[in-house]
């Protein structure tokens, strides 16, 4: 099965879980040091099912974390149409790198985001946040590589999930 008759479905089930995680409760100490998840999740589809996962993907998925967080609509569709953009870009230079070179890329693409979201919300109006705006970031450089590797394994079984030795 070639990946451009792969099913949306596993990519839509992962945004839907990343944008899950991203608005359960947690407790205060924790909060500032949640990952983007949904960030993390459209850079990788991305990067390896660019036909499926593009631009649009990345709006529609803004828009919902928009209104499940409350922000000014179109705050994040905007952030990650941007860095679905850029990765979209430069996905076939981006896959090549080594890992710590794919992590700081992805964690320069997540301040990306971070920066558009601040940036929005100062011409909105809307107070700064401090630190607590870009431990996610941080947060998201650690996290990058056990996601990549759960989304890896969930790829790399879809596509293999019909082929058969003969």
């Amino acid at each position: 099965m070639s990946r451009a008759r792969m099913s949306p479905a596993l990519l839509w089930v992962t945004i839907i879980g990343a944008t899950a995680l991203a608005v359960v409760p947690l407790p205060a100490l924790v909060e500032p040091f949640r990952p983007p998840w949904v960030t993390m999740v459209l850079i990788y589809w991305s990067l390896m099912w660019p036909r499926l996962c593009g631009i649009l993907t990345a709006f529609t998925a803004g828009l919902a974390l928009d209104v499940l967080y409350g922000n000014l609509l179109g705050q994040h569709a905007l952030s990650l149409s941007a860095v679905a953009y850029l990765t979209l870009r430069f996905h076939l230079q981006i896959r090549i790198f080594p890992l710590w070179q794919l992590t700081m890329t992805v964690f320069m693409l997540m301040t990306i985001d971070a920066f558009l979201v601040f940036w929005i919300d100062g011409i909105s109006g809307y107070p700064g946040g401090g630190a607590a705006r870009w431990t996610p970031v941080l947060a998201g450089g650690v996290a990058w590589a056990p996601v990549m590797a759960v989304l890896d394994a969930l790829r790399l079984r879809a596509e293999n999930r019909n082929k058969r030795f003969v």
